[in-house]
């Protein structure tokens, strides 16, 4: 348990990305079976202990301690795990013997849920603070150590020398804690095989164009298709299973069971879920969202928000896989396949025809459909390739929005920025002239640089005028107040926000020190934006 604690501990404080994978490959090699598949399945998020939950940890703190004093801690410290593992008073009598993760792990899922409680009481008595910070994050899941499964799995590959792809592939028929998948990696064993159907492959990704790249192409060599705003699937049948899964491999069918009632084929094919009917309207990213991140849905919520699948490629049809043909020779295939399934579940994303950028760009800048984000280039001689290999495809996405917002509200981070207010709340100004209010109209935490950090942290504590646990209401009105440049990629209504509105994407651009608050933008400047969607 020592040596996971510690993991997690120097994950939070590495801020590169190969620094992480060294650390994850390293733990893996050194770290035997099975402690470091039950470390693995912890940080993809497939490890599940069901016995306690966050409310219960609360309750065990404040038997330890004053609730107030509780408060305190958490309000400065930030991150309920780290305080927590401060906080918890040490036992007279720590035993000799430090638990291994399997121990751990075993202990908590035996756990019902009446003596989960105490049964991790014991173990947070019996651990030092490190191991008491590994233990709680891994009860309350989301490890937050700037790890992704992605991440986790290149580390795999890297300790077994092999291509993350073919892990990738592998994954979703593997359980913890993946003996037989480190002894392949370590070759010790052949490769496992296995006997799951429905397998997600790993998904081929695009490069944003940068200044210069499209003057190194030829028009002649790419297709290009609209860039729809929706999510990203894979849909896939075999053998009777039916599988929609996420471009990161997380099954949704549970989410979209219309549409998994309609995959009535032997395939595997790559394109973009949205909500309507392909043959009429296209609903927008907002009503896409009443169906996201859900275990099921009501026969309601499916009649109002039809799923369909708009399909862009073909990976396997009919037990032959097609990711070596060319994008060309798939998109035929593709095309004919199409036309065999259910009209109100499945369409073709178009092409769009260009002689030049040029005549692409201005497209590209005025779309024929509101939620449509910009094009994708596509190689007609493309494979499809795991992966983000540079020059295959492009995405090109329309120029975000700006607004001119005011700072309203600010909450401390999670991991290396606990110490920092990160997160911030924003508004533009609605009303009368005279009478003018803020109105929240969305919520950021990244686009900005580690300095223009510190100076938002400062400047919303010496602004404070109210505090509500880990968030801070700072000063804002006509004559005081941060103004801040949000750059976002669309907006969708909202009957959930005073402003009735909901940002997609937003993230600071910009600090405005320069510009009065008075001179934020009114709500009109957004409401503006919505009135292609009426």
């Amino acid at each position: 348990m020592n040596r996971f604690a510690e993991l997690l501990d120097r994950l939070v404080l590495m801020p590169s990305r190969n620094g992480k994978l060294r650390l994850l490959t390293d733990y893996f090699r050194s770290v035997e079976d099975p402690d470091r598949g039950l470390a693995l399945a912890a940080i993809t998020g497939d490890l599940s202990i069901a016995a306690v939950k966050p409310a219960m940890l609360r309750a065990l703190v404040v038997e330890r301690m004053d609730p107030v004093l509780f408060g305190y801690s958490y309000d400065y410290v930030g991150d309920l795990a780290e305080t927590v593992s401060l906080v918890w008073p040490q036992p007279d009598n720590i035993p000799d013997h430090a638990p291994t993760l399997a121990e751990v792990v075993g202990k908590l899922q035996a756990a019902s849920r009446s003596d989960g409680p105490q049964v991790l009481a014991r173990l947070l008595d019996s651990a030092s603070i490190s191991a008491r910070f590994a233990i709680i994050k891994l009860v309350t899941g989301g490890l937050r150590i700037g790890v992704s499964a992605r991440l986790a799995k290149q580390a795999l590959a890297d300790l077994g020398q092999v291509d993350v792809s073919e892990i990738e592939e592998l994954w979703h028929g593997l359980t913890p804690p993946y003996i037989e998948l480190f002894a392949w990696l370590e070759r010790r064993a052949e490769k496992p095989k296995s006997a799951a159907l429905a397998l997600f492959r790993p998904v081929m990704l695009s490069n944003a164009v940068d200044d210069g790249d499209l003057e190194k192409l030829d028009p002649a060599d790419y297709a290009a298709e609209w860039k729809w705003d929706g999510i990203r699937v894979q849909a896939v049948c075999e053998g009777g299973v039916r599988r929609l899964y996420s471009r990161t491999g997380d099954d949704v069918s549970g989410a979209f069971p219309d549409l998994t009632a309609a995959m009535d084929f032997e395939a595997a094919l790559d394109g973009e879920l949205l909500v309507g009917d392909p043959r009429e309207a296209t609903g927008t990213f907002s009503d896409l969202q009443q169906r996201l991140n859900r275990k099921s849905v009501s026969l309601k919520v499916q009649q109002q928000y039809p799923a369909f699948m708009r399909c862009y490629d073909a990976l396997q049809i009919g037990g032959e896989d097609l990711r070596s043909l060319r994008f060309a020779e798939r998109r035929t295939r593709l095309e004919a396949f199409v036309r065999t399934l259910d009209p109100s579940r499945f369409d073709l994303s178009p092409l769009v025809e260009f002689r030049d950028w040029e005549a692409l760009e201005r497209l590209r800048q005025a779309p024929p459909h509101p939620i449509i984000e910009g094009v994708m280039l596509k190689r007609w001689d493309s494979p499809y390739l795991a992966g983000r290999p540079k020059g295959p495809w492009f995405k090109w996405k329309r120029d975000p929005h700006t607004v001119d917002a005011v700072l309203m509200y600010a909450q401390r981070g999670h991991g290396k920025r606990s110490s920092f207010y990160s997160d911030y709340t924003f508004g533009v100004w609605s009303g009368p002239e005279g009478a003018e209010e803020l109105v929240p109209v969305g919520k950021a935490y990244f686009g900005f640089t580690d300095e223009e950090l510190r100076q938002i942290d400062k400047y919303v504590r010496d602004n404070t005028i109210e505090r509500f646990g880990p968030v801070r209401s700072v000063r804002a009105d006509r004559k005081n107040g941060l103004v801040l440049e949000v750059a976002f990629e669309g907006l969708n209504r909202s009957t959930r926000h005073k402003s009735g509105v909901a940002m997609r994407f937003p993230r600071i651009s910009r600090l405005r020190w320069d510009k009065p608050a008075a001179e934020a933008d009114r709500i009109e400047t957004l409401q503006a934006l919505l009135d292609p969607l009426a």
